[in-house]
This record gives C-alpha cells, sequence and structure tokens, in this order.
C-alpha cells in the first residue's frame, strides 16, 4: 500500500460521525438552518433481523381513556354555543371509538389467547355545514380535551400518490410529528380533513381524476387499517439517513405507524348535495316538498341524508362506507354569535380586552355593542370567523391610535361600533374617556362580570367607587385591574357567606377598597355568629 510524503498510511474511510457532519454542513450551506438531518426515533421493538419494525402497543396506563358522552359534551358548551345535536353525536362517536381501543389494549395486554375480538366498526365521522360554524372547533377541542394529538388539513391539497400534491399518508405522518415524535401517542391521534367535499367526483366523469376518486381509494387504507412508514419515499431526508444506516453495515431501517386506532374526522360545506337531497325528497314525501325550497332550512335537509345521496354527489360506496357516524352543524344566527361574545370561553372579546390591557387600557364591551358586532358579523355571512372580521374593522385605528394617549378606560357601546371613526376623534378630541365616569363605568362592569360568572350579586355604592378611582391613580393601574387583585378572594369568601346566611347580594362600601381582606373576614365572621 502506497504511503502519503510524510511517510504515513492513506486515511481510512469516513467514520459514520464524520459522514454525518458533512452532510449536516451540505443541507446547511445548501438549504439554511431550516432543513436538519435528525434521526426519527419511534418508540420501537427490534425483530429477529435486528430492524426495528412497527411501534409496540402502549403500557395499559399510557393511554387511559375515561370520559363518558355527558363529560364532553359539557367540556365542548364552555367553548361551542349551539350545535348542541353535534355535540351530542360527537361525544358518543368519541367515547366508543376510545373505550374499544382501550379494551383492545387491555386484552391484548393480558395475552389471554382465549379472548376473542368482536366485531368493530370504526366511528369514523363526516360532519356538514356552512363555513364558520365550528366544525374544525369542535374538533380540535375534543382531542384538546382527551390528550392526543390532532391534525387538520384541507382536502384539495391532496392528490393520488405520484401526482403533483401532497400524500395522504403525510397526515399520519405529521401526527408523529404533533406527539414530539411519540408514536405510540400518535396511534390514536384524530385526523381532520376539511373540504372532503371537493373530492367528490361526479358519475359522469370517466376521464382520470387525480385529486378525485384516487385521494378517496388512499384515504380509504388510511381509515380502516394498514402501516405508513414514517419515512416517505420522497423524503429526502429519510433517504439520507437509509444512506448512512447501509454506510455503517446494517439494513436501513423502516418504523411505521399503524392507523388502526387513528379517528378520521371529515367535514364540508357540501352544497350541491342538499339538492340532491331535496329532489330525492321531492318524489318520495310530498308533504315535505309542499314547503318552498327557500323556507326548508339546510340543516333539515342534511340530517335527511342517506347514502345515495353522497354516492350520487361523487363519493365511492367503500369511502362513504366508512364514514358511519354522521353530524350536521346548524347556521349561526345573531344571537348564537351574541352568546359565543358574551359566554364562550374562547371569546374573541378576551383576546381584545388582553390586546388593549397590554397597553393599559382597560376595554369595556357593554352587551349592546356585542349585540351590534354580532349583528354586522351575520351580514357577512361566514359565520363566527365573521367576528374577527367585524372586530378588527372596528377597532384597528383604535388599537393604533390610543396606546399613545393617556386613556385607560375604553368603554366600547353600540354607537362606538356603528360609528367607529367619529367616536375616535372624539376620544382623541377632549380625552373624556379618562374622566372619573369612565373610571366608575369600568367598576360596575367588573361588578357585573363578576355577578354572571359566580350567581352573587356584587355592587360598589359611591364610596367605594371613589376609593377605587382613588386607589388605582395612586397605584398607577387600572380599574378592572386593581379589582382582579383585591377581589380575587371573594368569589369563596362571599360563597360561604352565602351558605351560612343566605344572602346573595352583596354591597360594597369604601370599608372594602381600604381594607378588602379584613372586610370580608368580618363578612364571614358575623355570617357564622348569626347563624
Amino acid at each position: 500500500m502506497p504511503e502519503t510524503a510524510d511517510n504515513q498510511p492513506p486515511p481510512g474511510p469516513p467514520s459514520p460521525g464524520e459522514i454525518q457532519k458533512k452532510l449536516q454542513e451540505f443541507m446547511k450551506q445548501n438549504f439554511g438552518d431550516g432543513v436538519v438531518l435528525t434521526a426519527v426515533q419511534p418508540q420501537t421493538e427490534t425483530g429477529e433481523s435486528g430492524v426495528q419494525e412497527t411501534a409496540p402497543d402502549p403500557d395499559p396506563q399510557f393511554f387511559d381513556f375515561h370520559f363518558k358522552p355527558k363529560d364532553i359534551k359539557a367540556y365542548l358548551d364552555r367553548f361551542v354555543i349551539q350545535q348542541d345535536e353535534a355535540k351530542k353525536v360527537l361525544s358518543i362517536a368519541v367515547c366508543d371509538h376510545y373505550n374499544h381501543v382501550r379494551t383492545e389494549v387491555k386484552q391484548r395486554r393480558s395475552r389471554e389467547k382465549n379472548l376473542k375480538e368482536g366485531e368493530y366498526t370504526k366511528q369514523n365521522v363526516i360532519i356538514l355545514g356552512p363555513t364558520g360554524v365550528g366544525k374544525t372547533y369542535l374538533v380540535r377541542t375534543i382531542a384538546r380535551l382527551i390528550g392526543v394529538p390532532f391534525v387538520k388539513a384541507d382536502a384539495t391539497k391532496f392528490s393520488e400518490t405520484g401526482y403533483v400534491g401532497g400524500d395522504v399518508e403525510d397526515l399520519v405522518r405529521e401526527l408523529v410529528h404533533r406527539a414530539d415524535g411519540n408514536v405510540k401517542l400518535a396511534q390514536y391521534g384524530i385526523v381532520y380533513i376539511d373540504e372532503i367535499d371537493k373530492i367528490a367526483s361526479p358519475s359522469q366523469m370517466h376521464s382520470r381524476d387525480v385529486s378525485g376518486r384516487g385521494v378517496q381509494t388512499n384515504l380509504l387504507k388510511l381509515m380502516e387499517e394498514t402501516e405508513v412508514p414514517l419515512r416517505s419515499a420522497n423524503d429526502i431526508q429519510g433517504q439520507i439517513q437509509a444512506a448512512m444506516e447501509i454506510q455503517r453495515g446494517g439494513k436501513p431501517k423502516r418504523p411505521t405507524i399503524n392507523t388502526k386506532h387513528i379517528l378520521f374526522i371529515v367535514s364540508g360545506a357540501f352544497d350541491k348535495l342538499e339538492e340532491l337531497i331535496f329532489q330525492r325528497l321531492k318524489k318520495s314525501q310530498i308533504g315535505f316538498a309542499a314547503k318552498p325550497h327557500a323556507d326548508v332550512d339546510s340543516a333539515q335537509i342534511f340530517r335527511r341524508a342517506q347514502t345515495e345521496d353522497f354516492i350520487h354527489f361523487g363519493f365511492e360506496p367503500e369511502f362513504i362506507g366508512r364514514l358511519p357516524v354522521r353530524v350536521v352543524c346548524d347556521e349561526l344566527t345573531r344571537d348564537d354569535l351574541f352568546h359565543i361574545l358574551k359566554n364562550s370561553e374562547g371569546s374573541i372579546i378576551r383576546q381584545y380586552e388582553d390586546a388593549f390591557q397590554a397597553y393599559g387600557i382597560d376595554a369595556i364591551f357593554t352587551d349592546d355593542a356585542m349585540g351590534e358586532i354580532a349583528g354586522a358579523a351575520v351580514k357577512e355571512k361566514t359565520g363566527a370567523r365573521a367576528l374577527m372580521t367585524v372586530c378588527e374593522r372596528v377597532f384597528r385605528d383604535y388599537k393604533f391610535e390610543l396606546p399613545s394617549t393617556d386613556v385607560k378606560v375604553l368603554p366600547i357601546t353600540a354607537d362606538l361600533v356603528r360609528e367607529p371613526q367619529i367616536w375616535l376623534e372624539k376620544i382623541l378630541a377632549d380625552k373624556t374617556i379618562s374622566d372619573n365616569a369612565a373610571q366608575f363605568f369600568s367598576a360596575r362592569s367588573f361588578a357585573e362580570k363578576f355577578t354572571s360568572k359566580h350567581g352573587i350579586e356584587l355592587t360598589f355604592d359611591e364610596g367605594a367607587l371613589k376609593g377605587l378611582v382613588e386607589r388605582a391613580r395612586r397605584e398607577n393601574t387600572t380599574v378592572r385591574e386593581l379589582c382582579e387583585k383585591i377581589f380575587k378572594d371573594y368569589e369563596f369568601g362571599l360563597g360561604l357567606v352565602f351558605k351560612q346566611s343566605g344572602q346573595k347580594s352583596f354591597a360594597l362600601s369604601a370599608e372594602a377598597i381600604a381594607d378588602p381582606d379584613r372586610y370580608l373576614s368580618e363578612l364571614v365572621i358575623h355570617s357564622y355568629r348569626k347563624k
């Protein structure tokens, strides 16, 4: 073997670590920091060949589903207004699915060979309803409650494998990503596909349909049970890692994830489906057909949908058969949008309150203002999404101008929502929004929210209102922030007073502002002595 000029033997082949380092440098130089070489680390078992295969079943304590349908619906009620039927059907379907998963995992872990596997049809769901009625929000909230990864995608982004577009198997791989690489958890996730009506293929189409029938066929495999490779065949990074494994002298690992227990939920507006259902009903039900089409609610028609309607719409019989649970969401009315603003824990009103509060401004929404916003949103015809559209249009200039002023309180009324520019000019001209009347408005608003939330009536007399304004100025804070700080224990304390004495209405005086803890303690002690 020839030697170098320094009489040293030539270097041997690079080590796997050196190869990976060089590849990382190459990827960074050509693709930037956005592409990083990482090894997929699914939690796997090792087969006889030494190659890691599919993920093992989780331990019983790893997946502990214990919810009942009413538990899930009660949680959804906190965030989603109306859609009671949809919440009920989804709650049942989710419980059926994950209870079956829990039972099967326990049976498998018990290793009792005499246990027979019963027939079970997976409770995949199809949701029908117009845009902005809360379809995505419902599913995302359920996933958050039960603690499984959630992936959402639009059906229009996918195409049949081999054509330009996304691969439906990418949805399952994304579950692993959302689970931070935890394959055990990902195999119990929820995949949500919106705009599923866009991949329906009318029966009169005889040409090859890239984004229709082909995608339906591929989704069929996922919705039943199949093994999905964690590395896509078109994944450059995965190919490089496989080459590195071969360089180390071993066989490339092919980890997979099983889709048997992944819950699939699809949704769409199904604009043309309504006509198909109506025509069928018109032929079979004279009484129903007697009503003009315009007078029949879309949700009522969707609730009468049958499998044949979906097939005529353009879905393969096998595909629609894998979606046995059908959920219909109603269109939102003005009152529904008002209740979303006022009562939902996910209301965007909280978002705007926080946005103004970041600049030390106490934004207070009256009921009339929320009603005006809801009325304007209905005209947009995009459901709950329109609430953000209206609010952004009304408050955009306020968020730009007011942070640079000394305004501390912003009462938001119906007049301000109707004529935002006129009222902004008034505020900037005379700063009347900063006087004592506005501060009193803020205090009364806190009391109203306390009463509504806890069921205990709280009011401030004139001395308490003056005391709140003076103390807020001394402490350089807003009246609302001050109230939240000094009355944080009043929910519990006044609740004790109510239990002992039955007193449910409390008018706080200036004494309560000066020393709120002492004032509350005396109320509690007096209620016990009185009893």
